[in-house]
């Protein structure tokens, strides 16, 4: 059995600029774990695809319980880009195939499969909350390379907003606190 998952995303940006960014999304703050990304084989098909094999640098590492079992020793005229994505490492613990369709509306999806005996549900199931919770990080890093492709502030996370936010009332609450101790008023009273 494979665990499967269907997602979708927009980004609101024009056609081009989402085809011509998704060849420099990586590095961004967003994705600190994708070190390299180098292109190893391209070709424009017959029919006018343009196939391109490329190899990401990663630095996840494999999952503690894992290490237990395995001790580490150009536009097209439709305006659509379908990438396929899947790992080289640890396949014999894991292997995830994902299939991104960059169009007008598209769906997403993953597949997580694992061949071991005994362990394979969980593995899948590891695989695919693993995915789930990247699969965010990886919108926000496209949105950011976009963004900085159209000279604009990229957006901001909720987590980032409340971040900031909070900050903001904190300083807010010392202006405030200094502004009571050195009031006239106050001075006045201490002074009595």
């Amino acid at each position: 059995m494979v665990k499967y998952f269907l997602g979708q995303s927009v980004l609101q940006s024009s056609w081009d600029q989402v085809f011509a960014n998704f060849w420099q999304q990586y590095p961004n703050p967003y994705s600190k774990h994708v070190l390299t990304e180098d292109t190893v084989h391209q070709v424009v098909t017959a029919d006018q695809k343009l196939l391109s094999w490329r190899l990401r640098t990663k630095t996840n590492r494999m999952p503690h319980w894992a290490k237990q079992l395995f001790p580490v020793n150009v536009v097209h005229s439709n305006q659509t880009m379908t990438t396929f994505t899947w790992n080289i490492n640890h396949v014999r613990l894991m292997v995830v195939e994902k299939r991104c369709v960059y169009c007008v509306n598209s769906d997403n999806s993953v597949w997580v499969s694992s061949n071991l005996c005994g362990v394979s549900r969980g593995v899948q199931e590891f695989g695919l909350a693993w995915f789930k919770s990247n699969m965010t990080k990886t919108m926000k890093g496209f949105e950011y390379i976009l963004a900085k492709m159209q000279c604009e502030a990229p957006s901001k996370t909720l987590v980032e907003r409340a971040k900031e936010t909070k900050e903001q009332a904190k300083e807010m609450a010392l202006v405030a606190t200094e502004k009571a101790r050195t009031s006239p008023a106050r001075k006045k009273k201490r002074q009595l």
